[in-house]
């Protein structure tokens, strides 16, 4: 309760008044809507507890993959990561084992004309696909309208963000186990304001959301012969959710008595990844959501560019694969889209075939893309006219395949 000056008038008492009911009736809605997003975040809980088995891609009878070009420069790389995909999926094709399906519509035109994340019909479609390939697209900044890629990761339940990255020269072969549906992204267009005096975000970090991100990471890890685990947080600071997060990673290793765990707080280990002394020694990390965007694009600047890593996002039913980058729209305002680099899209593309069980068509994409890109006879990008155009890439790529 404030107080008045003892030469307050009646009018300043009737202003201070209101002034302060109407501040309670903020708070008052502030709660009520925070009350509503922890109901909604404990039915997601509920949701995950009842979800069915993880569906075996490799043992589908008939696979669809979605293509969703995006914005900006995603129609561009698309389309070469599309041509990479039907020379290596020919037969396959040929026979209906797999099948395109081109998806329009994800575009931000569209999306604002509907004022959807991802329109309705758009989703419609993509659900009725196995996997999705992706380009980039655009999220306007402020405003209400959230990304594309935090809504299908929330639709599709695609739980797990893997991105490898790999510098063979240096001794980097490092993988990052991103959770990709919780954190500050889970509710990152639902922050609560009060105009003209402060606004909140919300962060939120579930037991079963960690508890499924970890033994995604570990699993792996055991599989490929790994033997170190990086859990990165800022724990020291964020005590109830990095705090729970580092908690329940713990407490999964204990299924893995083999792995090595170490706790790294998330400023010291953006430092680390440069220290030629010690990142060799790094294998596959685990962290929440936002860390993990932020030093995925680190780790593929060290490996050459964001241009040049691919992403995973896999959940139990679906997988989506895509470009860590962004929708480039000034390349395309400056008529410079033909220069696009296509590699982190069809990176992408073989991280998808391995996932639905090509692993043999993967390595020989992968071993042709790094010959194009880092060979002696490599076809170099600059994004200007300069260089060579995404076409020429993929030209020379499809003639090494």
């Amino acid at each position: 309760m404030a107080i008045l000056d003892k030469d307050a008038t009646v009018k300043d008492i009737i202003d201070l008044g209101r002034k302060e009911m109407g501040e309670m009736a903020d708070v008052s809605d502030a709660t009520g809507q925070f009350r509503n997003l922890l109901l909604e975040q404990l039915n997601r809980v509920l949701r995950m507890e009842q979800a069915e088995g993880k569906k075996d891609f490799t043992r589908l009878p008939k696979i669809r993959i979605g293509v969703c070009p995006g914005d900006g420069i995603g129609p561009a790389i698309s389309e070469q990561a599309v041509r990479v995909l039907e020379h290596l999926l020919e037969a396959e094709l040929r026979t209906g084992r797999i099948e395109l399906v081109m998806i329009d519509g994800l575009t931000l035109e569209r999306r604002l004309e509907t004022m959807e994340a991802v329109p309705a019909d758009v989703l419609k479609k993509i659900k009725t696909c196995d996997v999705l390939l992706k380009g980039p697209t655009t999220t306007p900044k402020g405003g209400s309208l959230e990304s594309a890629n935090v809504m299908l990761r929330k639709q599709l339940d695609l739980y797990a963000n893997v991105r490898p990255v790999q510098l063979p020269e240096e001794g980097i072969d490092w993988i990052f186990f991103r959770e990709n549906t919780e954190g500050e992204y889970a509710l990152g267009s639902q922050g609560i304001e009060l105009p003209g005096k402060l606004a909140v975000d919300f962060k939120v970090t579930t037991d079963l959301g960690t508890r499924r991100i970890a033994r995604a990471a570990y699993e792996y890890a055991a599989a490929n012969g790994k033997t170190n685990i990086e859990i990165v947080t800022k724990a020291n600071i964020m005590k109830k959710t990095d705090g729970n997060f580092s908690r329940i990673c713990h407490e999964v290793a204990m299924d893995y008595p083999d792995l090595k765990l170490e706790d790294w707080y998330i400023d010291i280990m953006t430092a680390k990844l440069l220290d030629k002394t010690r990142r060799s020694d790094f294998q596959v990390f685990v962290l929440p959501n936002l860390y993990g965007d932020i030093i995925t694009d680190e780790a593929a600047e060290i490996q050459g560019g964001v241009g040049t890593a691919g992403s995973a996002n896999l959940g139990d039913e679906y997988a989506m694969f895509e470009a860590i980058h962004g929708s480039a729209t000034r390349m395309i305002e400056d008529g410079r889209g033909a220069y696009a680099n296509p590699a982190s899209l069809i990176k992408a593309s073989a991280m998808l075939l391995r996932h639905i069980g090509f692993s043999d068509r993967a390595d020989k994409l992968e071993k042709a893309l790094e010959e194009v890109a880092n060979g002696p006879e490599k076809v170099v990008l600059t994004g200007h006219e300069d260089g060579a155009t995404g076409e020429q890439f993929t030209d020379a790529l499809l003639a090494r395949l």
